[in-house]
């Protein structure tokens, strides 16, 4: 829970930002690094990996909406969380 309100008050955009785009990239980066990790010693926990392909995916939606909306964001909050070189 620590690291959740860390997370958000690293990427919000404003004092009473709590679900953002940027925010909800960040979260969501986080959880998948996690259940990569976790995924990496359970081989055949399909569940789990349904989960991240689901999560993946809902990020990389996020990520499109951000290039589209806001050009400078998006690059911004991939340098930030290394997911683009």
């Amino acid at each position: 829970m620590q690291d959740k309100s860390k997370t958000i008050s690293e990427f919000k955009q404003h004092d009473t930002d709590t679900g953002s785009a940027d925010i909800q990239v960040a979260l969501l980066t986080s959880r998948i690094n996690l259940l990569t990790e976790h995924l990496q010693s359970n081989k055949k926990d399909h569940s789990s990996r349904r989960g991240l392909l689901i999560m993946v995916s809902k990020r990389r939606r996020l990520l499109n909406y951000l290039q589209k909306k806001d050009e400078a964001r998006y690059k911004a909050i991939t340098a930030k969380l290394k997911l683009r070189k």
